[in-house]
């Protein structure tokens, strides 16, 4: 690990010099930005501009403490890129709900833009009328997938009860959930995009899933850091950006084979699945000279899914389980509300999450209280805009911190408290939250929200149905503090022990 850090510090400070003499010999760009009326922020330093102030080691509390210090609107510089980090819920509903439209940009990124030129453009990357385009079919298309469809809750139910399986086969011994969590989470997606699901015995399906999780881990390293500050150099050099390209490649072939398979028998039956109904809007709209449904898009999409749904909806059923093993009385009325409502009844659906409000407020507060991204994906402003009395250029990179909305004390009663009753009327009536941002907010909230709720309420309820989470004998808690990268990932090791009930 020390080897590592060497070298990367050595890397860095090359690559600072490299920089240096690049700026030297290059014409000198208007510094008019600077003049305007930004936002507070440190001192901005050369080359490097103002990151330093993260410190070495990036913590979950750092981006809250700067806002603290400098307000709840602040600026940093990735070395020349403005960078306007929003904290709390008021700037957050101000810039990305109030001024949605001018704050739905996407940034351009060096992995982002070498991955769309491999492929097509999709939904996360991209901007202007592709992505307006794509993200309404995207919307409208998992809507009729998802919200009510027989079909899709069998499947969600399924992987539910193979998960229940797979930890039932632990016979209450300590075990990491995590990776068979992970498979059920990606076989939910290829249902949604392929209509079928898969099992570690598939060949390429384990490729799938390792792509996956170390493209979600790779966004957050120093190593990708500075392939983005410098791409001109470390994009000729081996590296981890050179394995995350090919990781890209696996997810992009594994979806173009799919999509083959359905091209081979679209005129057979009705639409199924998300490959389906693209296929067919392609057909509709081919005459559309403006039209932007093609494969390449297509394969992107699917990209975006998987990328984008997998890990987040994974990571936040493995904190569930922690804090159900830390804490037993919050668990003891999710399991007393499902037996009081459910009995022994083994069918259930998304509606009765009307009838179990506890249970609901939990995951909820599950959610709220364990954010698993570390802010929040980065926005661009598209136009200039003055919020607060700050002028906000248009191109500046925009990062709304949502960890910061779901902590801001003016909006919740205890907010470094897990408690469901943030959640809950003084009747005990589930209550829904302005303040409760996990899948963003504006023109870029999540495409997939709906889908990942459906997801979250049948496994967690599956699994308190059938088990009591424990600490491994030897353990008084299981630790709440994660790795920290552009997500937030569990060390996670815990008992499922059968209930007697079931």
């Amino acid at each position: 690990m020390l080897g590592e850090q060497a070298f990367l510090l050595s890397l860095l400070a090359c690559l600072l010099i490299l920089y240096l003499l690049k700026r030297l010999l290059s014409c000198k760009g208007g510094e008019t930005v600077m003049k305007q009326n930004l936002p507070p922020g440190p001192p901005r330093l050369p080359l490097i501009g103002s990151i330093w102030v993260l410190g070495p080691v990036i913590t979950l509390e750092r981006p809250i403490k700067l806002a603290k210090f400098y307000g709840n609107i602040y600026t940093l510089w990735l070395g020349s890129k403005l960078v306007v980090v929003l904290s709390g819920f008021e700037a957050v509903k101000e810039a990305l709900i109030n001024h949605s439209e001018d704050f739905a940009g996407r940034p351009e990124t060096v992995l982002s833009q070498t991955i769309i030129k491999n492929m097509g453009a999709g939904i996360i990357f991209t901007n202007g009328h592709t992505w307006k385009e794509q993200r309404k079919f995207g919307v409208v298309t998992m809507r009729k997938l998802g919200l009510g469809k027989k079909d899709l809750e069998c499947q969600i139910k399924e992987e539910a009860h193979q998960l229940v399986e797979t930890f039932a086969r632990a016979k209450g011994q300590p075990f990491d959930p995590s990776l068979p969590i992970s498979m059920s989470i990606c076989n939910m997606i290829c249902a949604v995009a392929f209509g079928q699901r898969f099992s570690l015995e598939d060949e390429e399906f384990p490729k799938l899933m390792e792509a996956i999780a170390y493209l979600s881990k790779y966004v957050g390293t120093i190593s990708y850091g500075l392939f983005e500050m410098f791409p001109w150099i470390v994009k000729h050099l081996p590296g981890p950006h050179q394995k995350a390209f090919l990781h890209a490649k696996v997810i992009q072939t594994f979806a173009k084979k799919e999509i083959e398979k359905h091209k081979e028998h679209e005129a057979m039956h009705e639409p199924q699945d998300f490959i389906d109904f693209y296929l067919l809007h392609m057909k509709k709209t081919k005459n559309d000279p403006n039209s932007t449904y093609n494969e390449e898009n297509l394969v992107q999409c699917i990209f975006d899914l998987f990328v984008a749904g997998t890990e987040t909806t994974s990571l936040t059923l493995r904190w569930a389980l922690i804090l159900m093993a830390n804490h037993p009385d919050i668990q003891q009325k999710v399991h007393k509300e499902i037996e009081d409502v459910l009995g022994t009844s083994q069918s259930f659906s998304y509606q009765d999450r009307k009838r179990l409000p506890y249970t609901n407020a939990v995951i909820r507060e599950i959610q709220r209280f364990q954010y698993i991204l570390f802010t929040g994906i980065p926005r661009q402003c598209v136009k200039d805009v003055n919020i607060f009395g700050f002028h906000i250029p248009k191109g500046a990179i925009v990062m709304p911190n949502f960890r910061s909305v779901l902590l801001d004390p003016k909006q919740w009663e205890k907010p470094r408290e897990f408690n469901p009753n943030h959640f809950l009327d003084k009747d005990g009536r589930f209550l829904e939250r302005e303040a409760f941002l996990p899948f963003g907010a504006g023109a870029r909230l999540c495409p997939g929200e709906q889908q990942a709720k459906i997801e979250l309420f049948f496994i967690f309820t599956s699994l308190l149905r059938a088990f009591t989470f424990q600490l491994p004998e030897d353990m008084k808690e299981l630790s709440e503090k994660p790795i920290v990268g552009a997500t937030v990932i569990p060390r996670l090791k815990l008992r499922a022990v059968p209930r007697c009930t079931n």
